[in-house]
Formats: structure tokens, sequence, C-alpha cells
């Protein structure tokens, strides 16, 4: 009687714990659902006075005015290079920094983590005007570099506290002992430690390139026409006479996609790379 009690109660907490997890699945998806349907409606339904989230007729005719009015192809291989070199650059560099503080622990050592916090609590927008006058100065103004070089400098400090807890976990057994085959400190990051922490190193790339992906501020700043990438040209849409969503409907959308596909790729990792790092064994 009571196992059969016992196991009522299981039941109905886990279909309870089914019911809200389902419930806020749909309230976090709906956004995104309401955003994929908008781009399917016929342009005078995606702003109505009677908003529905079915379009009356599924159209492509907001994809076929984005690509008609907007370089959305240029612009969409230009955050794909901007963001991927970024990201990684950024994981390498920052993974190496990561690590060599790890294996040489120093005060010196510890006060540059303590820098490196601070920049990473540091708004972006601070630093926009320094990032605007030292691009300039390089005369890298409406190049893809530049985007890379400011998206590897930004991601850095999030990859070394990061990558920091995953090293912090790597026993030193493994250098001494790649050391002693002959392995010098670089090989032995790049063949022995960089495999085993692929968890977190995905994690980190996942986020890095987000943040790069999504960057509006300095693509503004320091580009113009041959380095614009999808979020500028989605603005394009936002002018005096009145708002296009149609077609900014359409543009998120496909902008969104890359994100998720990177996510469905790296996510047997995510989980692993999220709590791996997070205690210390």
């Amino acid at each position: 009687m009571i196992v059969t009690l016992s196991k009522q109660k299981s039941r109905v907490t886990e279909i309870l714990v089914f019911v809200i997890s389902s419930f806020f699945l749909l309230v976090t998806l709906f956004p995104y659902m309401y955003l994929v349907l908008s781009s399917l409606k016929p342009p005078n339904e995606v702003i109505s006075t009677n908003p529905s989230l079915l379009p009356s007729v599924f159209t492509l005719a907001n994809y076929n005015a984005l690509f008609h009015q907007l370089a959305i192809g240029k612009y969409f291989v230009n955050s794909l290079i901007t963001a991927m070199s970024g990201t990684l650059l950024s994981v390498f560099l920052g993974s190496l920094a990561a690590y060599g503080l790890t294996r040489f622990a120093s005060k010196l050592g510890n006060l540059f983590l303590l820098f490196t916090l601070g920049v990473r609590m540091t708004p972006l927008i601070s630093v926009a005007i320094p990032m605007y006058r030292i691009i300039g100065q390089l005369g890298l103004m409406d190049t893809k570099l530049a985007l890379v070089l400011v998206y590897t400098s930004i991601n850095i400090p999030f990859v070394i506290w990061m990558m920091i807890g995953f090293f912090d976990n790597l026993p030193k057994e493994l250098d001494e002992s790649a050391r002693v085959d002959g392995c010098g400190m670089f090989g032995t990051f790049m063949r022995i430690i960089l495999p085993i922490s692929l968890p977190g190193i995905a994690t980190t790339s996942i986020f890095s390139f987000m943040l790069s992906w999504n960057d509006f501020l300095f693509a503004l700043l320091l580009t113009s026409t041959s380095a614009k990438t999808v979020p500028v040209g989605i603005s394009e849409f936002l002018t005096a006479y009145g708002l296009d969503l149609g077609p900014m409907t359409a543009a998120a959308t496909i902008f969104s996609v890359p994100v998720m596909l990177f996510s469905f790729v790296m996510q047997k990792y995510i989980v692993r790379g999220m709590t791996m790092g997070a205690v210390k064994e």
C-alpha cells in the first residue's frame, strides 16, 4: 500500500513537472514562433490592428522583398566570417592564456585575472570611441579585419575566465607525462589539453559566437558598406518614414538559423561544459 502511494505521488510529481516545463517552454518559444510565422504572412498582415498568430495565407513575399531591397547575402557572409574568425581567435588565445595562468600561478597572474574580470565587467559602450579611434588610426575602417580584431579583444576576457575552471580540474601529471615523452609546453597544450577540454571549449565557443554574431554597436560604428553585417543591415528597414516590419521579420528569422545550428551541433557538450569547470575535483 505504501509502495503504491509512493508510486502514485512520484507519477503525479512527474506529470506536474512536465506540465510546468511545457508551459515555460511555450512561453519561451512563443516570441520566436510569432517571429517566424509573421515572416510568412502577407505584408499587410504583419502590422495589423487585429493581429493573429497564424497568417491567413502562407507566403514568401517578405523574403522576396528582403532579397530585393537588401544585400542580405553579402551581409550574411560578412557576419559569418567576422563572428567565426573572432570566435576562433578569442577561444584559442584565451585558452592559451588560461592554460598559462593555471600552470604558472603567481601574484602577477592573480592581478591579471582581476584585470580581465574588470575588463569583462566594463560596458562595451564605454570603449566604443577608443575602439573607433584605434581602428581609424590603423586604417581598417569598413573592413572585416576590424570587426574580427574587436570581437577577439572583447571575447578574450570571457574565454579566460571560462577556461581557467576547466584547466584547474586537469591534473598536472598530464603535463609532466607529456614532458617526459619530449613534448614541449605548447605541444602539450595543443595535443593533450585542448582535446580533453573540448566540452569547455564548445560551451565557450557558443557564447563567444553569439556575442559576436549579435553585435550591432561595433558593426555600426566601424562599417559603412563593404563590411556591413546583418544586424546593421536589418536596421535599414527602420527609416524616418516608417518601419518595414515584414522584411525585418524575414531577415531576423534567417539571422537566427546559424546560432541554432551551431548550438544544436554542440549541444552534447553544453551541459558537461557548464558543469565541468564549476566543481573543483
